[in-house]
């Protein structure tokens, strides 16, 4: 039965009927509506200013927030931009980035050019299960067949541990995603996070049902109107390098387009993240909707409400530089 439904589930997304559904669900009007933007925010935005709506936060280890921007360029010039370029492209933490081929191999990825400083390739050797990186029981067991000595051995085993992650994921979606190892019996699970923040986005429920779907139940055979991309990053967090593993559709018409993203691995320092970009025609550009919904351990405990707060504040600005970039990127 489970296999029936899956089949079922997959002649449903394909079918012919999703692209006209699709472009005629999102209306401008309800979606800022629906965001809580006020019609002071749209003279702000008409000014050239970023404006955030509150974004609600369903889990404990969630900071969840909304920016938009009005941007005087065409949607199909703006998703072109994302497309091409991607939204690491005006992410100043991005150290580098790489398409990871659907034909790509174990070798592919120990030569991906993650490079790891030698402190950080001694730390990763001698991992412990806790919050200092983000690894499964397996993986720390792994980590401990590496060579020290040899020159980029641990940076090689690490490599062989991010490809089996995008393997699985791909194979399993987000129950094939595995735990983090906190030590103590405690675990962090970024696959229900992930699963968390899916469920909770009203743009994709209401105005997207086909495209939500898909996202919830990947993998599912995806439409020839979305494209589907994965990226493995190397990004700055807390003056470390980090290691990313990022999947990314998206869905482009005439009237705008919608870029989803989610982080399903994260080497340390917050366990997942996924963002929605929404892009409308308004006036003689275009309105962006960007909400972003992160998950760490890092905001519970105790002071947990102050340290939400902060961290909050913290991603809606760094929210704020990237579509600012973007604006400036696209004159």
């Amino acid at each position: 039965m489970k296999y029936l439904r899956k089949t079922i589930l997959v002649l449903i997304l394909n079918c012919s009927i999703f692209s006209a559904q699709a472009r005629t669900t999102l209306h401008l009007q309800e979606v800022i509506q629906q965001l809580g933007i006020l019609q002071q925010d749209l003279v702000n935005l008409e000014q050239g200013k970023t404006v955030s709506f509150k974004v609600s936060e369903n889990d404990e280890k969630e900071l969840a927030a909304g920016v938009a921007i009005y941007i005087p360029s065409t949607p199909s010039k703006i998703v072109e931009f994302i497309k091409d370029r991607g939204m690491a492209s005006v992410d100043t933490e991005v150290i580098s980035q790489s398409v990871i081929s659907p034909q790509a191999t174990l070798d592919t990825f120990k030569k991906s050019g993650l490079k790891l400083d030698n402190k950080e390739e001694e730390e990763l050797f001698s991992a412990k299960p806790g919050d200092k990186f983000n690894l499964s029981t397996q993986e720390l067991k792994m980590l401990q067949t590496a060579n020290p000595v040899q020159p980029g051995s641990v940076s090689q085993t690490y490599g062989k541990i991010l490809f089996q992650r995008w393997q699985t994921y791909r194979k399993e979606g987000l129950q094939g995603i595995a735990a983090y190892d906190r030590g103590a019996d405690s675990f962090s699970y970024p696959g229900r996070e992930l699963r968390t923040a899916t469920l909770n986005n009203k743009v994709l429920v209401n105005h997207f049902p086909e495209l939500y779907q898909i996202w919830l139940n990947y993998p599912v055979a995806l439409p020839i109107e979305v494209e589907e991309r994965f990226f493995l990053i190397n990004r700055q967090v807390e003056n470390r390098p980090t290691a990313v593993l990022l999947h990314r559709i998206i869905l482009a018409e005439d009237t705008g387009g919608i870029i989803i993203s989610r982080q399903f691995y994260v080497g340390h320092s917050y366990n997942s993240s996924q963002l929605i970009i929404g892009c409308l025609p308004y006036r003689t550009g275009s309105l962006l909707f960007y909400t972003n919904r992160t998950f760490t351990d890092q905001v519970t405990g105790l002071g947990s409400s102050l340290k939400r707060s902060i961290g909050r504040e913290q991603m809606r600005r760094r929210m704020d530089r990237h579509l600012i970039s973007l604006s400036n990127a696209l004159k």
